[in-house]
């Protein structure tokens, strides 16, 4: 079973808290799966997600372990880094800063 440790969480969750003090996301989800771990981030509760953090440990050699994957299921960051991959959401924050 995969799942994030503290510092990972500390790192999404300063991400997440961003954007939901801006008003634009307000839940989350989090699942422990057998080969990933993922982080779902929803507008509102009865949506599908607008964003998945996922951590997967078998790709950790190859593309990265860590994916910001958007609603539609397209990979819009992939790396082995998780702070480089959450600076995908570097570019909203200049979208909502102007």
């Amino acid at each position: 079973m995969v799942a994030f440790n503290r510092g990972e969480l500390s790192k999404i969750l300063n991400v997440y808290g961003f954007f939901v003090a801006s008003g634009d996301w307000r839940d989350y989800a989090i699942d422990s799966l057998r080969d990933a771990a993922v982080f779902s981030i929803f507008r509102r509760t009865s949506e599908a997600p607008l964003y998945r953090i996922e951590k997967t440990p078998k790709l950790a050699k190859k593309q990265g372990a860590y994916s910001v994957i958007s609603m539609t299921g397209q990979v819009l960051k992939r790396g082995h880094d998780l702070e480089q991959v959450l600076r995908y959401f570097d570019r909203q924050k200049l979208k909502l800063a102007n």
